[in-house]
């Protein structure tokens, strides 16, 4: 049988295919349920930096950069008792998580400003979390706030969570940034032991008999879909040019996404849609055509395909710029 192990944050994986963080991590049966159906990896669902900061006045005003109406926007954020999990209740699951289940557990902190983020990075850190992910989920919308600012912004906060803990970070990022290898650089220069690519941002709909603005939870689609080729590509395109772990999210679900982003680089693939959709039970049914695959390909090992599709691996590299832009379009055929 292949090797189907990988290193991830400097853990240990039995295999590449990781839980991201999803609702069903919220659940100790769940989290049993996909380690006894072979997951690599788990990552726990996010403790939102708005339940760190009960107060909505602390928060760092960078989050709110361009909310006119203040008060307003305040409705928008769910009242307390609506969470699952506070903080304190999110440090005691990661206790019951890593007690109940040998396969590494990733806690998962979202927000922007450093705030209440270092106390409770530490304290993860102190539950037992092998590692931990910073899921950074901002749309800036103040004309005045230049990119540079949101970048460094984000280095700076990844700087300030690396020096306050001792275990691995990772950083998921959104792909919405003029150039994402130089993000990726900068990142991983402030201490960042992955990127995983990319946070999918969820918009909001119109509700046309009640006008009003609306949350709307899409979940992703597989294949070819425009949603998996972007994390694919950018995956591809930072292997080699950046030295920390790659991950890809979005779109994974089936054995053949996994093995697309092993080949571009990413050390890991995550999957949470296809969990969603068709059950837990998806993990060994993909594991097992992973398997065969590779068996009938007669690769060896997990390791052998890391980055052998990559842009600094295939023949013309430039097939991952313009050159696949103008060959995609010239390809197309109407009717």
């Amino acid at each position: 049988m292949p090797d189907l192990t990988t290193k991830y944050l400097g853990l240990t994986l039995a295999n590449p295919l990781v839980h991201s963080a999803s609702p069903l991590a919220k659940n100790l049966d769940s989290i049993r349920q996909m380690e006894d159906s072979g997951v690599g990896g788990i990552v726990l669902h996010s403790l939102f930096e708005e339940q760190i900061n009960r107060d909505i006045n602390e928060l760092d005003e960078f989050l709110f950069q361009g909310t006119d109406a203040y008060a307003e926007s305040l409705s928008y954020f769910p009242e307390p008792q609506e969470y699952q999990f506070g903080p304190d209740e999110y440090l005691e699951h990661i206790q019951k998580a890593k007690a109940a289940v040998k396969v590494p557990i990733i806690a998962s902190l979202n927000g922007i400003s450093t705030g209440g983020w270092i106390g409770y990075a530490k304290k993860m850190e102190q539950a037992g979390a092998d590692a931990l992910e910073l899921n950074i989920y901002f749309i800036p919308t103040d004309p005045a706030l230049a990119g540079s600012e949101v970048e460094s912004t984000y280095a700076a906060l990844v700087r300030d969570i690396k020096g306050s803990i001792g275990i691995p970070v990772a950083v998921k990022l959104s792909p919405f940034f003029s150039n994402m290898a130089h993000v990726a650089r900068d990142l991983e220069a402030a201490g960042a032991d992955a990127l995983v690519l990319f946070n999918r941002f969820y918009q909001p709909d119109f509700d046309l008999e009640e006008l009003e603005v609306i949350p709307k939870a899409t979940l992703s689609a597989g294949g070819e879909s425009q949603e998996f080729l972007l994390p694919l590509r950018w995956t591809a395109i930072l292997y080699g040019k950046v030295e920390c772990d790659l991950a890809l999210t979005t779109g994974v679900h089936s054995a053949a996404e996994v093995l697309k982003g092993l080949m571009a680089g990413a050390k890991v693939t995550m999957m949470t849609s296809e969990l969603l959709t068709n059950g837990i039970g998806r993990i060994t049914e993909i594991m097992a055509d992973l398997v065969n695959w590779m068996e009938e390909k007669e690769y060896e090992s997990v390791r052998q395909m890391i980055g052998s599709m990559s842009q600094k691996s295939v023949p013309y590299p430039s097939v991952f710029e313009r050159a696949h832009y103008m060959r995609a379009l010239s390809s197309y055929r109407v009717g």
